[in-house]
């Protein structure tokens, strides 16, 4: 498979591009503010951010990777 890439955006893919980029942060922000955790990635792997985000044992976690996830 060949995988082109862009190195200009058109104008329509900009105008979705800065609305994301504004409405992450803002998000975001409202999750905290609220004291809800969040999922984000990280290093390649979902991480839950926040306060109140789930505990990961190293029980759950040795499970879920031999679940394939």
């Amino acid at each position: 498979m060949k995988i082109i890439l862009k190195t200009t955006l058109s104008k329509k893919d900009q105008v979705i591009l800065d609305s994301l980029q504004k409405a992450v942060p803002q998000a975001l922000e409202r999750k905290r503010r609220l004291g809800h955790y969040a999922v984000v990635w990280r290093n390649g792997k979902p991480v839950m951010i926040g306060e109140d985000a789930p505990k990961i044992s190293e029980d759950s976690a040795s499970y879920e990777a031999g679940k394939g996830f």
